[in-house]
């Protein structure tokens, strides 16, 4: 469900970064995924940390092919699947027909436009998604969120983020070397393209918005590349 918005608002449904609006992009997008990340691992690593009962109900935004939808459908009560790619959703939608799941919600939206009508949510869970909004959208998205959540509700938010390093450069091209050696070089094209057209934000900026979003940081975790994962909880 979403309503009309005023002409200045940003389109979180223009493409931003990789054009996934194509079926067989997204085909391709699933199969290269699945080179570097387990999804199952990647899944039950979530869920360890959300550490919520047979009975709740999950909002996986950005849900994409259903990486982590899928599996956390098979632990919990409802999950709400939600994405702004229209062949993302159909994709998730018929691997979930596929493995027989029935308490998925497949809705179109994201940060900025999906308006959760049910009941606040146990959780909200968000994995490389954030970072196609600039900063200012991205408070905005944070906003929402905190709305979905019952009070204490938590939120595990992973994403690309960017720590400073005035040798950037040098920095960027081993990540993009890194990936074209260990995934291909279809993939190191595309962090290519997130780095040149994409919006990730400094790793405070981000601790900052969603501080004053409403949240509570428990933890945040910061690889060796540019992955951060934070666990909230709702203030």
């Amino acid at each position: 469900m979403t309503t009309a918005k005023p002409r200045w608002f940003y389109d979180e449904f223009k493409n931003s970064g990789v054009d996934y609006t194509n079926p067989e992009q997204v085909a391709v997008y699933d199969k290269r995924h699945q080179r570097f990340r387990d999804y199952k691992k990647f899944s039950e690593a979530i869920m360890v940390q959300l550490d919520l009962g047979p009975e709740a109900t999950v909002i996986d935004l950005g849900s994409g092919t259903g990486a982590f939808a899928l599996n956390a459908a098979q632990q919990y009560k409802t999950i709400y699947a939600v994405d702004v790619s229209d062949a993302m959703l159909a994709y998730a939608r018929l691997k979930a027909e596929q493995t027989g799941l029935s308490n998925i919600v497949f809705c179109k939206g994201g940060f900025l436009t999906y308006e959760h009508v049910g009941t606040p949510v146990d959780a909200v869970v968000s994995s490389a998604a954030l970072h196609h909004l600039p900063d200012m959208w991205k408070w905005a998205g944070l906003l929402n969120v905190a709305k979905m959540l019952k009070p204490g509700g938590k939120f595990y938010l992973f994403d690309v983020v960017f720590p400073m390093i005035e040798d950037y450069a040098a920095c960027f091209d081993t990540w993009v070397k890194t990936f074209g050696e260990q995934v291909g070089m279809e993939f190191a094209n595309e962090v290519e393209t997130h780095i040149r057209d994409e919006f990730s934000t400094f790793d405070w900026v981000m601790e900052g918005l969603l501080r004053r979003a409403g949240f509570h940081i428990i933890s945040s975790d910061y690889n060796d590349g540019f992955g951060a994962t934070y666990l909230c909880t709702k203030a």
